[in-house]
Order: C-alpha cells, then sequence, then structure tokens
C-alpha cells in the first residue's frame, strides 16, 4: 500500500500540468451539476407506488369492498417487485395502492398494473383510473379564485374547464386539485301531477334527456361538384334545449320536458366548504408535481402559466391569487444552507491561518472546500440524487481539510527542518521535489487510512433500504464523496 501511494505522490508531482487540468474540469463539471441539481427542502423517501381509484356511486362499503376491492386486490396480488398492496375501501370508493421495491420505475410498475387491470371482472359501469405518478411531497402550489362578482359556482365551473386544463398542459403537472365551491349542475324539478296527466314516469323523463344529448353522424351528399357534411346536432347547451326535448307524443301532440318538468341552474349537494380569512366559501386549487421533477423547474413553469392565465385567459374580474409557494421554502432553506457554508468556509480559513500562520498554506488548504463540494455535486447529479437540508447540512468542514491540514503541514514542515540544516542560501538552490515526494508518499499513506476509517464508519448508513435509505444515503454520499476526491487529490 506504501509503494502505491507513493507512485500515486510521485505522478501528480510529475504531472502537474495533468493535475492543473483535471482540477479545471473538475471545477467545470461540479458548477454544471450544482446550477442543474434539484434543490429541495425535503427528500420524498416513498418508494414507487401506483394509486388505483374507483367510483361505484350509491355503493355501501361493504358492496364496494366485496365486488370492487377484493376482485382488484387478488388481481393485484401477481404484480412482480412489489413490497405491500393496502386498500381502503369507504361509501362507493375504493383506493388500492401498490408498493414496490427500491429502484422499481415508475413505467415498469405502471405497465404491470394497466395489464392486470384489464383481465378484473368489475361491476358495469365501474372503470378503475391509475392516478398520476406522485409523492406524498408533490404538493408545490395552491391557489385560490378571487372575484368580486362571481359566486363560487361560477369560480368552480372555470377551475374545472379553463384553469385545471390549462395547467395540466404544464411539463411536470401531475395533477389538479380542487376544493371548495359548488359544482354546477342543470336540475329537473319533476310536477308529479302533470306527470300522471300525461301518465309519464319520472325514469322516461331521465331516459329522454340522455337520449337527446347527444350528436348524430349522417353521411355525405355530393352536389354540384361539392360535398355536403350531413349530421344531426343534439348536444345540450342550454336551459331552453333541454326544456324542448321530446319525452312522447300523446293524441298526435308532443309532450316535452318543460311541459313535466322545471329546469333549473342548481349544484351538486356539497360535501365540504373552503374558508379563508373572513371569506366562508372559497375556490381552491392544488398544483401536485410528477415523481422525480426539479420542484423549482416546475414552480417556474407553473407561474407563467398563471400569469399568462391572469392576463389573457381568465375574465378580468377574476383572479389567480398565491395561497401556498414551496419556493419560499426552498429559497429559505437554501439560504440558510448557503449562511452555514459561508460562515464554516470563512471560520475554518481563519483558524488555520492563525495556527499556521502562513497564507500559501492557508489558501492551500482552504481550496479544498470548494473542490470537494463541487466534487460532491458531481457524483449525486450523476446519481440521480437531489440537495437537500439533510444532504448539504451533513458537510463538516472539519472532516473536509483535515487531510489537506497534515499533508500541507508535514511538507512546510519538512520544507523547514531541510532549511534549518542546510542554510536558507544552500536551500534556495537546492531541487525540492524528491523532498515532497518523499514526505508526500509518507503523509499520503496516514491521510489515505484515516478517510479510509470515515467511508467504512459510513458503511451501515449506505446499506439503509426503503425509507430510511431515502432519507439518509444522500447524507452518507455527501460526506463520503468529498473524503473519496481528498484521497485522490493529495
Amino acid at each position: 500500500m506504501s509503494t502505491f501511494i507513493r507512485s500515486i505522490v510521485g505522478f501528480l508531482l510529475k504531472n502537474r500540468f495533468f493535475v492543473f487540468f483535471m482540477t479545471g474540469a473538475l471545477v467545470i463539471a461540479g458548477v454544471v451539476s450544482y446550477l442543474r441539481t434539484p434543490l429541495e427542502a425535503f427528500p420524498d423517501v416513498t418508494n414507487t407506488q401506483i394509486v388505483v381509484v374507483t367510483q361505484w356511486h350509491g355503493r355501501s362499503a361493504e358492496e364496494v369492498e366485496r365486488f370492487v376491492t377484493v376482485p382488484i386486490e387478488v388481481a393485484m396480488n401477481s404484480v412482480q417487485r412489489k413490497s405491500n398492496v393496502r386498500s381502503t375501501t369507504m361509501f362507493g370508493l375504493s383506493v388500492m395502492k401498490i408498493i414496490f421495491d427500491d429502484g422499481v420505475e415508475d413505467f415498469f410498475a405502471r405497465q404491470q398494473v394497466n395489464n392486470l387491470l384489464q383481465n378484473v371482472s368489475l361491476p358495469d359501469g365501474v372503470d378503475p383510473e391509475i392516478q398520476p405518478p406522485y409523492g406524498p411531497t408533490g404538493e408545490i402550489f395552491r391557489y385560490t379564485l378571487e372575484s368580486k362578482n362571481r359566486d363560487s359556482r361560477e369560480l368552480l365551473t372555470l377551475q374545472n374547464w379553463v384553469i385545471d386544463r390549462q395547467l395540466r398542459s404544464v411539463p411536470g403537472v401531475a395533477d389538479i386539485v380542487a376544493f371548495g365551491g359548488r359544482d354546477k349542475i342543470y336540475e329537473l324539478r319533476v310536477n308529479p301531477t302533470q306527470l300522471a296527466k300525461y301518465d309519464i314516469t319520472p325514469l322516461e323523463v331521465y331516459q329522454a334527456v340522455t337520449r337527446s344529448n347527444v350528436n348524430v353522424g349522417g353521411d355525405v351528399i355530393e352536389r354540384n361538384g361539392q360535398a355536403y357534411v350531413v349530421r344531426g346536432i343534439g348536444l345540450l347547451t342550454s336551459i331552453p334545449d333541454i326544456e324542448n326535448i321530446l319525452i312522447e307524443e300523446a293524441g298526435g301532440n308532443p309532450v316535452l320536458v318543460k311541459h313535466v318538468a322545471e329546469v333549473i341552474e342548481s349544484e351538486l349537494p356539497r360535501v365540504g366548504q373552503v374558508g379563508l380569512d373572513a371569506q366562508d366559501d372559497v375556490v381552491e386549487g392544488i398544483v401536485v408535481m410528477r415523481k422525480g421533477e426539479n420542484p423549482s423547474e416546475v414552480l417556474e413553469r407553473v407561474k407563467i402559466k398563471i400569469e399568462e392565465l391572469n392576463t389573457s385567459v381568465l375574465p378580468s374580474d377574476v383572479k389567480m391569487a398565491t395561497f401556498y409557494d414551496r419556493d419560499n421554502l426552498i429559497e429559505y432553506c437554501t439560504r440558510t444552507v448557503l449562511h452555514n457554508l459561508t460562515e464554516g468556509i470563512v471560520l475554518v480559513t481563519v483558524i488555520v491561518f492563525l495556527f499556521m500562520a502562513d497564507w500559501r498554506t492557508t489558501i492551500i488548504v482552504s481550496i479544498i472546500i470548494p473542490l470537494a463540494l463541487l466534487f460532491a455535486f458531481m457524483c449525486l447529479r450523476l446519481r440521480g440524487m437531489s440537495a437537500n437540508l439533510l444532504s448539504m447540512g451533513a458537510v463538516d468542514f472539519g472532516i473536509i481539510i483535515d487531510g489537506a491540514v497534515v499533508m500541507v503541514e508535514g511538507i512546510f514542515v519538512a520544507l523547514d527542518h531541510k532549511a534549518h540544516k542546510v542554510g536558507m542560501a544552500r536551500f534556495n538552490q537546492l531541487a525540492k521535489l524528491g523532498l515532497i515526494r518523499k514526505t508526500g508518499g509518507e503523509m499520503g499513506k496516514a491521510v489515505f487510512f484515516s478517510k479510509l476509517i470515515i467511508i467504512t464508519a459510513l458503511l451501515p448508513i449506505f446499506s439503509f433500504e426503503k425509507v430510511e435509505g431515502k432519507m439518509f444515503s444522500p447524507l452518507a454520499w455527501t460526506l463520503g464523496l468529498p473524503c473519496s476526491v481528498r484521497c485522490s487529490t493529495r
């Protein structure tokens, strides 16, 4: 091992231009990696999971469990590389979560679930939906709709039919979730007396309206060298359209919906309400980010789209107001980490200067700190990891520079002894490369094994899996990678 370390030191001293070139390349690669590494306030510690949501309106939890949840759960038991299958059943709703092992990609998991769902026998009209790929930390932005002239029913209509579709087109957005407001519907209030007069049942009224709300395709008629498309337009667009729907004929006279029912604009029964400050009925939207995306980049695109909606798409009296923006948390965490890193670098540099009392040794030792951090960012980027409060907070400047202090101080002490032994006049004429090579080889062995001990102490953290692995492995990599680069740059 001693011969190997001395050969490395000798090679580096002999090829100094190569060392400077590689250091410059390291700086460039580190800066580029730093600019492109996702910055997160907290890491997403969950494994790949697929959520299957199935609705069966009006059915009890027991029926949903028996006819929906159990068949889907039995089918999902054959999914490869899964770790858990969890289900929740309630009135009219079944939610299934399939959690996979470490390292399983979302595409692979989603393809398996989709294939198996095709073979599940479910009641008529029941269609399971696979939720977009997002994690528990995917919520990155919240907004509310504000207007002085519109009620929550009109605002929720704008949210569902305009804003939702626009925001889903933003790259990196997985889902848009709306809360609050009143869901607009057209309600038919049938008159029992009129139904009895015409001998019509409510079911017949419902079927007539359902049949009428369609477009019918026709054929093409050619005339005078031109082709005319024939089709029947039946989609309902207003209350008069619904009122004039034909139910049946009675004695040669048409019976329309308006003869037996009153058509009004109403809303679905409310199951919840959102309040904000003094307002007791507001519409709130939540932007959910896709798993694995860079939150800073997605937030920037979302804000551009919201600005476009506010200025040129939405009515002039409707505005989207920011309620929660993760950019604030990311900026605060980043500012805190950078502040601590700057303070640590300055403090370590001052202490090194006080103890070594030489500006050259201080510069040589202090330059190791940014080089080690840039190398750590480069390796984090190559491994697809993000920088967060845990990983950046693990940086210990004492561990970063201890090897450099030992190496530089050992060489300077050896040079000082040689100068006192032969005198400064003769010392200035001597070739010092051999002495530096010898001392560096001796110091290099001690530095190498000290860093090896540190990396060995991190091995239990590297072996963590699942939640604990995702939470603490960036910490171990951020701490261990600078150790490795210091060993390689001696």
